[in-house]
């Protein structure tokens, strides 16, 4: 970077990752990995799919976030009978008989959409204009979200009795795809002993909502050479079966490969993760860490990869 002023803002910001990894870490035990992979998203203007069994503290971790953010947060929880209206806003005859838009809880900082898929395609879609444009509209009225926005949904295994699976347009608009997985005995120890005793934990502010929208704008600022740009545009491509650039790999278990959104996510992860780390250019390396979580729920194997038991990450290590 040839500007002063920014590299000293990246030195800045990885200075501030630091710190709310060590203030999300008293309230949120164990959960590094993904804590790293949340903030990624949140820098880059992305939002999160965490997928795991009930009682992992999904809920914690998303109001610890949006505590040390200094953030509005607000939790939608989704069931089978949930409508449009619900998470969008509705329309109502004030009493001077003037209809009035009251509106839902999507218009917050972060929006924590709990268990997305308890509930039909019909509402699960309401949350895609916010997601895509920042904005909704209701009854003919458009309204402009407050930023940053952020929706970190939550989704109980497929095989879960009362889901409905995400259409591949709502998986799309969700940057990672994110596997929580049980704790270690060690961690499992430490969470036990710290929430079944009398200890409260008092968070601290680590940025301010300007801070966090001068941050994703320098992030969009930061160079990236040709190669790695080359390297992650080809990662997408290889995964797109029977095409000019897909490996062997591809063509044997994938029914469907990831779009240019891939691409997109792929180049300004890696410009984040970079900045994050202290980084004033991304490299390869960068584009790697957050690949998997990026590819994960964007391609689709087929009969021979079920039938062959092989995992969607064991097909991304090996394009990697």
């Amino acid at each position: 970077m040839n500007n002063n002023g920014d590299k000293e803002a990246i030195d800045a910001l990885n200075q501030k990752h630091k710190l709310l990894i060590d203030e999300i870490g008293k309230a949120v035990y164990g959960q590094d990995q993904i804590i790293q992979q949340i903030l990624i998203s949140i820098f880059s203007r992305g939002h999160c799919l965490l997928v795991g069994v009930p009682g992992l503290a999904k809920t914690l971790l998303v109001n610890t976030i949006a505590k040390v953010l200094d953030l509005d947060y607000n939790r939608i929880q989704f069931t089978p009978d949930l409508m449009p209206s619900d998470i969008i806003g509705t329309e109502i005859l004030d009493h001077s008989k003037e209809f009035k838009f009251i509106k839902g809880p999507v218009f917050a900082n972060i929006i924590l959409a709990d268990e997305i898929n308890r509930t039909p395609p019909k509402t699960q879609s309401a949350l895609l204009e916010a997601m895509q444009e920042q904005s909704v509209t209701s009854a003919g009225q458009h309204f402009i979200l407050d930023k940053p926005f952020f929706v970190m949904a939550t989704q109980n295994p497929i095989e879960q009795e009362g889901t409905y699976p995400l259409p591949e347009a709502q998986l799309d608009r969700f940057m990672f795809s994110l596997w929580l997985d049980y704790p270690e005995f060690d961690e499992e120890i430490t969470i036990v002993e710290n929430t079944t005793s009398s200890k409260e934990v008092s968070l601290n502010t680590i940025l301010s909502k300007k801070e966090i929208l001068d941050f994703q704008k320098l992030i969009r600022k930061i160079p990236i050479n040709d190669n790695v740009l080359k390297y992650a545009v080809m990662l997408a491509s290889k995964t797109r079966p029977n095409t000019k650039y897909s490996p062997e790999v591809s063509n044997k278990y994938l029914k469907w490969g990831a779009g240019p959104r891939a691409s997109q996510y792929l180049v300004v992860g890696a410009k984040t993760h970079a900045a994050l780390h202290g980084k004033y250019s991304p490299d390869i390396e960068d584009v790697k860490a957050v690949a998997v979580s990026i590819l994960r729920h964007r391609i689709i194997k087929n009969y021979k990869a079920e039938a062959e038991n092989i995992s969607i990450e064991s097909i991304i290590d090996q394009l990697l």
